[in-house]
């Protein structure tokens, strides 16, 4: 086992992986039920379900610990000594925006760096609501969408993802060195640096801290919703074409798309995700959440799921069908209308339509705009709700 999952060694070295499993509280597949429908998230650990708000946030805190512990692994508290360097800024966009790129440090010494960009409307404010994309969104092949952004009034700010993580096993490089003991797997690597860089601009003047979103496409989608979900600073996660360990379902999976144990292949993408997670693949249905229960952890804040109908592989379908899930949550917390799912034409891209319909949501919320009316219309309006529960009354 251990030679399987190498960057978790250290977290095990005291012990056994079955004694340090078994310390944690961590359970093998075989030992959840069989539960086929979508679960209940409104039943705690006790067995016990919840019946008021209060006890939400006890919920909470066991909903991501299960999330954590099985699928993308325990990330490093918020570092100490974070501090910008490098920081340069110059007028760009025909002298519309304001770009400033620069570098964050921050972690035990020597320090860990990932490269930063920010750009924002150079005129108006003087706060800004703010995108915060996991991409490099300063770079020339951002720029069509920068602009896009920047028209509407809002900052635009992003990161080089491949600083932390280089998309692959290996975790001799990017942030893990800086961590060791931390059983993190790359979409939480991704969103743990997403945090980092929402915790520099809440030291900014510009930017409007109560109006902030986090948006990624496909593998950076995934990393989006994870750290939208976990980070309360957050007002709108916004995941596009997140497909399996993102907006989708592990359940539900109609033909041709992608499945677990097509992602957690070892000659794929399983690094992406806590060895245990592979460990479900063909029995699903024991998994103890499903994917509507990291985007109950989004309210009562706001939840945009973005898809596709021709992106077949980042399954729509089971994208509605936990966004259908985690609706009862929204709804006993207060947030009804504050999630929305909105499926386009065409395949995995992220292209114009898609920033227009994310800005469109966010000005509903932000800035009292009308509420969009494809955000009342479900993209599959036959597709039958997958759970036999129902919300607290």
């Amino acid at each position: 086992m251990l030679k399987m999952i190498p960057w978790i060694i250290s977290v095990m070295v005291s012990m056994g992986a079955a004694e340090a499993e078994k310390e944690a509280g961590i359970r093998a597949p075989e030992e959840f039920p069989v539960v086929r429908e979508l679960p209940d998230p409104f039943v705690m650990n006790t067995g016990e379900r919840v019946s008021g708000k209060e006890q939400w946030p006890s919920r909470r805190k066991e909903i991501a610990d299960l999330l954590l512990g099985y699928e993308y692994g325990h990330m490093p508290p918020a570092p100490d000594n974070l501090r910008a360097e490098s920081v340069e800024t110059k007028l760009t966009l025909e002298g519309k925006a304001t770009a400033t790129t620069f570098v964050l440090s921050m972690g035990p010494e020597p320090r860990f760096r990932m490269h930063c960009g920010l750009l924002a409307p150079a005129t108006g404010g003087p706060k800004f609501p703010v995108i915060i994309a996991i991409d490099p969104v300063w770079q020339e092949h951002v720029i069509p969408t920068a602009a896009q952004v920047i028209e509407r009034g809002y900052a635009f700010a992003g990161f080089i993802y491949h600083d932390v993580d280089n998309d692959n096993a290996d975790r001799s490089d990017g942030v893990y060195p800086f961590y060791p003991g931390y059983d993190w797997a790359t979409l939480a690597a991704w969103a743990w640096a997403s945090m980092r860089l929402t915790d520099y601009l809440c030291t900014l003047d510009s930017i409007d801290t109560d109006h902030m979103v986090v948006t990624g496409h496909s593998r950076t989608g995934k990393a989006a919703l994870l750290a939208g979900a976990l980070d309360e600073r957050i007002a709108l996660t916004a995941p596009h074409g997140s497909g399996a360990g993102g907006s989708g379902s592990f359940r539900i999976q109609p033909k041709d798309v992608e499945t677990l144990a097509l992602i957690t292949d070892p000659t794929r993408f399983h690094y992406w995700f806590h060895p245990r997670l592979a460990g479900f693949a063909g029995k699903e249905d024991r998994l103890p959440f499903d994917q509507h229960f990291l985007k109950a952890l989004v309210a009562p804040r706001a939840l945009l799921s973005l898809d596709a109908r021709g992106d077949i592989w980042s399954n729509p379908y089971g994208t509605q069908q936990t966004n259908m899930a985690a609706a009862p949550v929204f709804e006993f917390l207060g947030a009804k209308e504050k999630i929305a799912m909105f499926c386009r034409e065409g395949g995995h891209d992220m292209i114009p339509e898609d920033w227009a319909v994310l800005l469109d949501f966010a000005d509903y919320l932000f800035k009292n705009a009308p509420r969009p009316a494809w955000a009342d219309i479900l993209p599959f309006p036959k597709a039958k709700r997958a759970y036999s529960w129902s919300m607290p009354k």
